[in-house]
């Protein structure tokens, strides 16, 4: 079966990477496209990625979509050539617009979507519900997008002869089939990290996001380093670099994996405690480090950090992710 994989973040790689473990999918029937995007530190962890997936033998295929009308233009040229005679079709984030243009233009028997941050249990929602696929944080989308989203869901039907399916770890509630990602092949690759006895803190772009409020949520991470002694900070890919300074200022290592979140934890050392803010996150890694020590500790947003741009929906979209992850996981919960 011909499978095409489109990926635009490390997190989609790696899971890609699980749901061909998972299927023993056979690498000659598989091609990972990477649709680089512009932020320097996730192109980093993508070039990572993309050296391990090389590794296993896995062919990966890097293009630029986004430096221009040219590089546009020959990267549309090139998925035209990708998608000749492909069987199925793997994805990582059904928001994207790149992606959601392949989808309209393009009729495929099976569509698989992997997990990529918490996109998976949105795009669940909101499947469920009928609605247009927008991003949960998104207060405005153009007309065009919207036309581009419509098109692309329409795609994604059983009218048009596409099978939809997921691989996830997350909680789901959708009627569609959903294959759970226990991140076989990572554990399979890594043995069980070293727990050391100080805490870890997992970073989170909802600054940047403009969600939540800088000011808070600094003293949020000065108020759980001192609790669970922490001494890193593990920096979202998509933080700012002024605001991890701040960070630095109080006396915290920020570190900028080079690799997934998940691979990281899973390579070691890891702390005896390790903090999350709700992301996908407190959901991938109990499951990452299940037969290790490390105890997992999920932090709710307090109403008071909230922009006041953020969305009614936004703050029930945060706290079903901490909440769903307490009651999977039996997470410990902590309040900033």
């Amino acid at each position: 079966m011909k499978t095409l994989a489109l990926v635009e973040s490390p997190a989609q790689l790696l899971n890609v990477l699980e749901w061909a473990h998972r299927h023993d999918v056979q690498r000659d029937d598989l091609t990972t496209v990477v649709l680089a995007p512009r932020p320097e530190q996730s192109r980093l962890q993508l070039r990572r990625m993309t050296e391990i997936a090389r590794n296993l033998r896995h062919v990966v295929r890097w293009h630029e979509p986004r430096l221009g009308a040219a590089s546009t233009a020959r990267t549309v040229r090139a998925m035209a050539g990708e998608l000749i005679g492909i069987d199925r079709l793997v994805i990582g984030d059904p928001f994207s617009g790149v992606i959601q243009v392949v989808l309209g233009v393009t009729r495929v028997p099976e569509v698989v979507i992997v997990d990529d941050g918490t996109a998976t249990m949105e795009f669940a929602r909101l499947w469920a519900a009928g609605e247009e696929l927008v991003r949960w944080h998104t207060t405005k989308t153009a007309p065009h997008r919207r036309q581009i989203a419509s098109l692309a869901r329409r795609r994604m039907t059983a009218a048009t002869g596409s099978k939809i399916s997921l691989f996830s770890c997350l909680p789901l509630e959708v009627e569609l089939p959903v294959i759970k990602n226990d991140f076989g092949w990572t554990r399979s690759q890594y043995g069980q990290p070293t727990v050391k006895i100080t805490g870890d803190l997992v970073g989170t772009s909802l600054v940047e996001t403009g969600v939540v409020d800088e000011e808070a949520y600094l003293a949020g991470v000065a108020s759980l380093a001192k609790r669970y002694k922490v001494d890193r900070y593990f920096a979202h890919r998509k933080e700012e670099p002024a605001k991890l300074d701040r960070i630095t200022a109080l006396g915290i290592q920020v570190v900028r994996p080079e690799l997934p979140i998940e691979l990281t934890a899973r390579m070691g050392p890891i702390g005896r405690h390790v903090i999350s803010f709700p992301s996908t996150v407190v959901h991938t890694l109990p499951v990452v480090l299940a037969d290790t020590a490390a105890d997992l500790v999920v932090c709710d947003i307090n109403q008071d950090w909230y922009t006041t741009k953020t969305s009614a929906a936004s703050s029930t979209f945060l706290n079903h992710v901490a909440s769903s992850a307490r009651l999977t996981h039996g997470l410990t919960a902590a309040a900033c």
